[in-house]
């Protein structure tokens, strides 16, 4: 009988700390051209300007096939800012964007590095964030009210 409780109890807290493990899967919808507007007026002082939505997969290097849709807003190349928004088709997409992005952010780093080192450093701060199929990337001077803007939208 001992023996049977204690099996009993070891299968209990065996199934116990595969219930803590599991990670909860968050469904966040957005629309995505409101959370690029508000981060276009609240954090950056600079003048963006829209991206065509057809350039995005080859600013980024994404493949077209991944992106259900976009909305970037980006500098005309006098600061690094840059607000970018991206529906991924897939969440196994998800990864690959946040990859690409980081890459555009380590490639204007290199290129700001070598003529206007407060703006390589302004992309030190970039926000790269994912929430169910959306990715962010935000090059901004307010990361703190960004933050706070990316959260409300579940992120």
């Amino acid at each position: 009988m001992k023996k049977m409780t204690a099996i009993l109890c070891a299968a209990t807290a065996a199934l116990m700390l595969t219930a803590c493990g599991a990670k909860k899967e968050e469904t966040v919808s957005i629309e995505i051209t409101d959370l690029a507007e508000e981060l276009l007026e609240t954090v950056t002082s600079d003048s963006l300007s829209e991206t065509s939505e057809s350039l995005i997969p080859s600013i980024y290097y994404l493949d077209e096939d991944a992106v259900a849709s976009a909305v970037a807003y980006a500098s005309s190349g006098a600061t690094s800012c840059e607000v970018a928004v991206i529906e991924s088709a897939d969440t196994d997409d998800v990864e690959t964007v946040e990859e690409k992005l980081q890459s555009r952010v380590d490639s204007q780093t290199e290129l700001y590095s070598s003529y206007n080192q407060s703006e390589a450093a302004r992309l030190d701060t970039a926000i790269i964030k994912s929430a169910g199929v959306y990715t962010v990337l935000c090059v901004c001077d307010d990361t703190d009210a960004a933050e706070e803007i990316l959260e409300a939208y579940g992120f």
